[in-house]
């Protein structure tokens, strides 16, 4: 029971803490860093994609896992569905885009778009 109480209110630190990232990655998109704005909500995704690898005790055998490195294991598992595998595999492109210096820049609508999923993924994919 205490274990589980300490799962709860881990799970609750780590909702707030994300909420305060997506905000911090709004403030540049709100800027026109939009580079900076998709990084940010990339970590984000990294880092909740790997609480849920933990939390389920899958193993993951990078070093560094990618977005894809995670998210696999998670659809393998059925933890995550293939409608948001997909939708995580696209935004996860976004991210790779504000990443890499292309000789497009990433737009606006792909940023806010990867920071509203981001906001959803976080708080829908358990």
């Amino acid at each position: 029971m205490l274990s589980s109480k300490l799962f709860d209110l881990k799970a609750l630190v780590q909702a707030d803490l994300f909420d305060s990232e997506i905000d911090i990655a709004k403030e540049p998109a709100k800027k026109g860093f939009f580079r900076a704005a998709g990084v940010i909500c990339g970590v984000i995704i990294e880092k909740h994609l790997l609480t849920l690898c933990q939390n389920h005790n899958i193993e993951i055998g990078k070093k560094h896992p990618t977005i894809s490195d995670l998210c696999e294991p998670l659809k393998k598992e059925e933890i995550i569905s293939q409608p948001d595998w997909r939708s995580i595999q696209f935004y996860a492109d976004i991210r790779n885009h504000c990443c890499h210096n292309k000789e497009q820049e990433p737009t606006k609508e792909q940023v806010n778009g990867l920071i509203y999923s981001t906001d959803k993924i976080i708080k829908t994919i358990s």
